[in-house]
């Protein structure tokens, strides 16, 4: 059963932390009716950390860096991304983790013994919504409602999730007939690119 307030209306608002609150205004003041949506602040914190490239770190929630040592001087090294990176930003910064290892374990140049790069692909849908819109005249005893419904489809959202990993064997000197990287060079050149400290 609905009930009139005369002194009162009710509205949706778009608050400065993103969440959308029922409100009933009065002469009194606001007063909440309705608390935040647990979905709203969901999709609020994901798009906030997911809404930039994947950052040089150790692997989390929006990607990074793993290594494992498969020998005293061989590494497997992986660099995940998130839906914002780049496939050059991942090969880079799987790069700048073999420099880091290398310099690490006291090695000061490292060659790439293998090389995987690929792309996952990711996609979620959102669920259709129908909105009624109407009136209702009251004659005595008798109601009729007018109205009419609007659907919106839901929609699908498709992002790519680049990633890189690294079959690294290191040395002490540079050695003759295979090609190597100097880890401090790579090191210092690829932080200075992505402004890494």
């Amino acid at each position: 059963m609905n009930r009139h307030f005369p002194n009162s209306y009710v509205k949706w608002s778009f608050n400065t932390a993103g969440l959308t609150v029922l409100k009933r205004k009065t002469l009194d003041g606001t007063h909440k009716l309705k608390t935040t949506f647990l979905l709203a602040v969901a999709c609020v914190t994901i798009f906030h950390l997911a809404g930039c490239a994947t950052p040089y770190q150790s692997n989390g929630f929006t990607g990074g860096f793993s290594e494992t040592q498969l020998a005293p001087d061989v590494f497997r090294v992986y660099f995940c991304g998130n839906g914002y990176t780049s496939g050059e930003r991942v090969q880079d910064f799987a790069l700048l983790r073999a420099s880091e290892l290398s310099l690490q374990h006291s090695f000061k140049y490292f060659a790439i013994l293998e090389q995987n790069n690929s792309v996952k692909s990711y996609s979620y849908s959102t669920p259709g919504e129908a909105y009624t819109t109407g009136s209702v005249d009251i004659h005595g005893n008798t109601a009729t409602f007018s109205g009419y419904t609007t659907y919106e489809p839901g929609k699908t959202y498709t992002f790519y999730k680049p990633k890189t990993g690294l079959l690294i064997q290191c040395f002490a000197e540079k050695p003759d007939g295979i090609y190597t990287f100097d880890a401090s060079f790579l090191q210092q050149s690829l932080k200075q690119k992505y402004k890494i400290k």
